[in-house]
């Protein structure tokens, strides 16, 4: 099936025929999850360097790395954080996963990006590398970010962070997950009553493990199929991190379309990619929430496979979706805009 790829997309993918051919095999005694995360560096590299130019000065921001507890170990978050001449302002705050299917990726993929947002935006960013697959199995990241949302809340002062102005979770795709579930176990959990979450940014999100796929559901789940052989993520690559982060497939963790209830969860703003195997499990879980009663809203990016923007960040689809990141964003933060 020929997929509706957009034009610019279309010839990236001709001019660069390494973002469709399959990975070269793992070098012996390399750990796969170290070679695997070597080649996304090197093929997620321009996306960083775009914003290069768009960088705001060093006076208007401040970055520090922070040490988190966690089960079993200790992880790193990076704040980004806006600077005012009043010592005593507060920003509301983004809480971001990465993606990378729970195997690659890490707290520098959106580095540059969140620095120009922060500013822009005047909200604390903080970006939480989690442990990866394969070798931190399923629920290992889950639990790693769920404890970094505490932390969060923990230590908002220090983060110059007013919750109360905004407190959102976001990702992409595995990392689109991961903000799922932490608005699921957010709302269920007392410790964020007096400080829920107000808003979810899921951009081409993990919502069903195909293999837990409820019978109701299947006529509007046709991605997988239709996107099977999609550039850039295909299906194949799909199991292959499921494979790796090994989580049972009916568990909410991993399939947050099966939770029992949807019903009281924060604002959600979507943006789903139309030649993507995750399409429409994305699509479905805006479903799910808008009839729950929660507000959402979904951009679906015609044209565009996923990570359309990590992988060619020049090309004027990339420039929508990211320019839509914002927007949703700005979105989100409204509805707590007079706090």
């Amino acid at each position: 099936m020929k997929l509706p790829l957009d034009t610019g997309l279309a010839a990236e993918l001709d001019a660069h025929p390494e973002f469709t051919q399959p990975p070269p095999p793992c070098p012996e005694g390399v750990p796969l999850g170290d070679h695997l995360r070597g080649l996304a560096s090197i093929l997620l590299a321009g996306f960083g360097q775009s914003f290069a130019d768009r960088l705001p000065p060093d006076s208007k921001y401040t970055v520090k790395d922070y040490t988190v507890p966690v089960k079993d170990g200790e992880i790193t978050v990076r704040a980004m954080t806006p600077t005012s001449s009043d010592e005593r302002a507060t920003y509301p705050v983004l809480v971001w996963y990465h993606g990378g299917g729970w195997v690659v990726g890490d707290r520098t993929m959106d580095d540059n990006h969140f620095r120009v947002l922060s500013v822009a935006l005047q909200l604390t960013i903080v970006n939480v590398d989690y442990r990866l697959a394969p070798e931190f199995q399923f629920p290992t990241a889950h639990e790693d970010c769920f404890a970094a949302l505490k932390w969060v809340v923990n230590h908002a002062g220090e983060l110059k962070a007013s919750l109360s102005k905004g407190f959102l979770v976001g990702g992409d795709s595995a990392g689109g997950n991961l903000a799922a579930v932490m608005a699921l176990q957010a709302r269920d959990d007392p410790f964020f009553s007096a400080t829920p979450l107000t808003g979810q940014y899921l951009r081409e999100p993990v919502a069903l493990h195909p293999e837990a796929a409820p019978e109701k559901y299947k006529a509007v789940l046709r991605s997988y199929e239709e996107n099977a052989d999609a550039p850039l993520l295909n299906k194949e690559g799909m199991y292959a991190y499921f494979a790796m982060y090994n989580g049972p497939p009916a568990d909410v963790r991993l399939s947050p379309v099966l939770a029992t209830s949807h019903a009281g969860l924060p604002p959600a703003y979507f943006q789903c990619m139309e030649c993507d195997p995750l399409r429409d499990e994305g699509l479905l879980y805006e479903r799910l929430l808008r009839e729950s009663g929660c507000t959402t809203k979904l951009i679906l990016h015609r044209g565009c496979s996923h990570a359309t923007h990590y992988f060619f960040p020049h090309i004027a689809a990339s420039a929508k979706i990211i320019g839509e990141a914002q927007v949703g964003l700005e979105w989100l933060l409204s509805f707590t805009k007079s706090a």
